[in-house]
């Protein structure tokens, strides 16, 4: 696989997963993606250590790293070989649960095929181990909203970044096109994983809920 091949994948699972950001209006915006985060877990093949080097065989190179201890994360800056977009590598320490949370988690991914914890396409294949039950999901939810998201959609893209230079729109004219796609802008500066700073002129558009069902139970979780 080619670098080329391994970022349209990525777009494409989360496009997938969020189809409204393929609407013709979003098209010239997502073609100019700043950056994509992208989430595993510290734990056997999804561990950063373990995915770094087929990244780093895309030509991607290790600019900084640094810990979030408030939100269970240890955090790869990756540089692209040219102008495409950068990779933030976000790692989940399943360490930072509870015991009992912990247990649940890591058994729910142990249940994964050999056949799929292998390849340089973890990040783009969809959650390998079994969608979690219900009880479990919102047991792991209550413990760290991280480790939720982890049990249902897997090592995957988690969100994207756009620098309205980049796109060559003004922030007004983005928010716009934004507003028209049926997203709904915030400026608060708590959501997401990571922190932003004041310094930046910011939007953080929450995507559309998406209801995936879980087994063993009539419940539906809305992501």
């Amino acid at each position: 696989m080619q670098r080329e091949e391994f970022l349209q994948q990525l777009w494409l699972d989360y496009i997938h997963l969020h189809p409204e950001l393929g609407g013709t209006q979003l098209g010239p915006i997502t073609a100019h993606t700043e950056y994509l985060v992208l989430v595993t877990l510290n734990y056997g093949p999804f561990s950063a250590e373990n995915l770094r080097p087929a990244l780093y065989h895309f030509g991607y190179r290790r600019m900084d790293s640094y810990a979030m201890a408030d939100r269970g994360l240890l955090v790869t800056l990756l540089a692209p070989p040219d102008d495409s977009a950068w990779l933030v590598l976000a790692e989940f320490q399943p360490s930072t649960l509870t015991r009992l949370a912990r247990q649940r988690f890591e058994s729910l991914i142990d249940r994964a095929h050999p056949q799929d914890c292998r390849g340089q396409n973890l990040f783009c294949r969809g959650r390998p181990w079994p969608m979690p039950d219900w009880a479990t999901y919102q047991y792991l939810k209550q413990s760290h909203p991280l480790a939720a998201w982890l049990s249902v959609m897997g090592p995957r893209v988690h969100h994207a970044g756009f620098d309205c230079d980049r796109v060559g729109n003004d922030l007004l004219t983005l928010d716009h096109a934004m507003q028209q796609a049926g997203f709904v802008g915030s400026a608060d500066r708590h959501h997401g994983i990571f922190p932003i700073s004041p310094l930046l002129n910011y939007r953080f558009y929450p995507t559309c809920s998406r209801r995936l069902p879980l087994p063993k139970a009539t419940n539906i979780a809305s992501l």
